[in-house]
């Protein structure tokens, strides 16, 4: 039976509560069922408030029990809408990289902060959608942003997210964490690494489930890629230059203590929006 919006939707989150009750992450179901809906309509959520009553059409609702049917299975919203929000933009996701988080949007905020020059050669190590370089890039026209990553794969979705966006001031290498970056040196680098322990019984829950262990995990209980990247900065800061990393709740002293290692002066953390030790960083003396 063909159903209206308002119907589908009713039904969509009365389905999605049984998904709520076993994932803490699914806050609003009917949220969620309204993502779906106009994603598949191909409109925004606030334009299909006005078009409940409307009939879906037979190719669509089809449409949309498939991609309810993959929600339900706890495969994440972003994976399957293939698009996710971060800081103001809109960027294409897919299973080969992270999905963008509001925590990291701290390490954009602190970015912004900084007393940087204003023409900043800024890294960003690890960059999975570009979301965090393309943050930068928009926010900062004046910014010369380099954004690299290891795997293909996510360089070809990043370059993607850059030319959809129109950001010539960012560019997309393929780099083993500094590798391909010899002799280039940056006012800021950035990034979100692996940081989490292969024991870590978080991976089998929520999205991560369905995301890249290699984006996630890393040796030396979570702390191995961390480590790389604080031994390397140095020969790619500028003097007076900043590194800034998000790491887990748990590991803000460590990586105190592996900046102080490598030479950092002025090193802190911030707490996220929950109140978790999320970033730390410093500044080259």
């Amino acid at each position: 039976m063909i159903q209206s919006y308002s119907q589908w939707l009713q039904q969509a989150a009365t389905a999605l509560t049984a998904l709520a009750e076993r994932d803490s992450a699914l806050e609003d179901v009917r949220l969620e069922a309204r993502r779906l809906l106009a994603d598949v309509l191909q409109i925004s959520p606030t334009a299909l408030m006005s078009r409940l009553p409307d009939l879906l059409t037979a190719p669509q609702q089809a449409l949309l029990e498939a991609a309810l049917q993959r929600r339900l299975t706890g495969e994440p919203l972003a994976y399957i809408t293939g698009r996710w929000w971060f800081w103001d933009l809109e960027l294409e996701v897919a299973p080969c990289t992270l999905i963008p988080r509001p925590d990291t949007e701290l390490l954009v905020e602190q970015a912004l902060a900084l007393a940087l020059p204003a023409q900043a050669q800024v890294l960003d190590l690890g960059t999975g959608t570009g979301a965090i370089a393309l943050a930068l890039a928009n926010s900062q026209p004046n910014w010369q942003v380099t954004a690299v990553d290891f795997a293909p794969a996510a360089v070809a979705l990043a370059s993607r997210n850059r030319d959809r966006l129109a950001l010539g001031n960012c560019q997309i290498r393929q780099s083993d964490w500094y590798s391909a970056l010899d002799g280039c040196r940056f006012d800021l680098i950035l990034s979100n690494p692996p940081y989490i322990d292969a024991a870590d019984p978080h991976l089998q829950q929520g999205d991560v489930r369905f995301e890249p262990a290699s984006a996630l995990v890393a040796p030396g209980q979570g702390l191995a890629d961390l480590a790389k990247i604080c031994a390397g900065a140095m020969a790619h800061l500028q003097p007076d230059g900043w590194l800034w990393l998000e790491h887990g709740y748990q590991q803000a002293e460590a990586v105190r203590q592996l900046l102080l290692q490598a030479g950092f002066c002025n090193v802190s953390s911030r707490r996220d929006y929950g109140g978790q030790w999320r970033i730390t960083g410093g500044q080259r003396c």
